[in-house]
């Protein structure tokens, strides 16, 4: 009996599914640990101290959040409108080096409308690089899985060619020159370097519910999402609907970049990103696609991120066991049968059907 509420828990709430397949994760990586000759105890300590240990710690934690959040949004809101998006990280480029360009340009105008356009440009680069995709998809029916891949590689090694040559900082490492400081968000404790960025990731995620929940774009998303052949038969214009959704999706991506140069670069520097884009994808898998949960899996990963840069320097233990918990966060979520198979809840109650 006990067994059978929690089937029915498992089965409907994604949110327990998520929660279980990250127990797993922790769990299968410290067996993996130990295999290696590693004590996964110690390495979790020094994880949780470095990620969560201090107020230090904790801003450190959220900087690496922020652009998660934002990738991870990015990716769910796509995967709603039935589009794979891996060109997350090409986004996110794209919007970094647009809104570093406008923000070290002097435009003679005041500073907070500088600042302005400095954020938007970036959204509206990504709005485009993921709206190029979309109608790749729509108008010739390319799979958008091989383009976004391919144009993950011409965006960034573009943007790299850019910053190693005509936009080059004179006398520096490839990069841009700095951005004005009236372009760049403020600190929200002036002895860390937490920024509002976190704050724009949070509202970003709260306006995405907003817009799944209560808008009719929104319901389009999700019905289109849930059987295309049903959403047309509807009069949803099902074309539509997924060109906007990539626009949106590679607008948060262009978001994400643009917080960062406008926050921890504070310029363009080329392999800024260890791959935010492509962690939005365990991102929202431990969300469940739910936007409100993405700010909740975006911090657990950021903690894991700065946990691990933390273990590199405390500790000889390899800082690639973290990317195995969030490969095996993926592989469990992606898998909920898996799940309840590992735990003995696919098993049926004796006497029953």
């Amino acid at each position: 009996m006990k067994n059978e509420k929690l089937l029915n828990l498992l089965n409907s709430s994604s949110v327990l599914i998520s929660f279980v397949s990250f127990v797993l994760a922790v769990l299968v990586s410290g067996v993996i640990m130990l295999l290696s000759g590693y004590d996964p105890l110690y390495a979790y300590s020094i994880i949780f101290e470095g990620s969560l240990g201090s107020l230090r710690a904790i801003s450190n934690t959220l900087i690496q959040a922020t652009p998660l959040i934002f990738t991870g949004l990015a990716f769910m809101i796509a995967k709603k409108a039935t589009m794979i998006n891996l060109g997350v990280e090409g986004q996110l480029y794209c919007g970094a080096l647009v809104s570093a360009i406008v923000g070290m340009t002097p435009l003679g105008l005041p500073g907070f409308l500088h600042f302005i356009i400095t954020l938007v440009s970036g959204v509206i680069a990504g709005a485009l690089a993921g709206a190029f995709i979309g109608f790749l998809k729509v108008k010739f029916g390319s799979n958008e899985v091989i383009t976004t891949t391919m144009t993950n590689f011409i965006i960034i090694n573009f943007c790299d060619y850019l910053v190693n040559y005509p936009l080059k900082s004179e006398g520096a490492v490839a990069q841009t020159d700095s951005m004005l400081p009236e372009t760049l968000l403020p600190k929200i404790l002036s002895s860390y370097q937490i920024t509002y960025a976190i704050v724009i990731a949070v509202i970003a995620a709260i306006v995405i519910k907003f817009i799944l929940d209560q808008t009719r774009f929104g319901y389009e998303i999700k019905v289109v999402g849930l059987n295309m052949i049903a959403g047309e038969t509807a009069g949803i214009h099902v074309k539509k609907i997924m060109m906007l959704g990539m626009s949106l999706s590679g607008s948060l991506a262009g978001l994400a970049g643009a917080t960062h140069v406008m926050s921890v670069g504070k310029r363009f520097i080329s392999g800024f990103s260890p791959g935010y884009g492509f962690s939005g994808i365990s991102v929202s898998a431990l969300a469940s696609d739910s936007p409100l949960g993405i700010i909740l899996a975006g911090i657990i990963f950021g903690a894991l991120k700065t946990g691990s840069m933390y273990l590199n320097m405390s500790s000889k233990i390899p800082t690639e066991f973290v990317s195995v918990i969030q490969a095996l966060v993926v592989i469990f979520v992606s898998a909920p049968l898996l799940i309840k198979s590992i735990i003995g809840l696919d098993r049926k109650p004796k006497g029953g059907k």
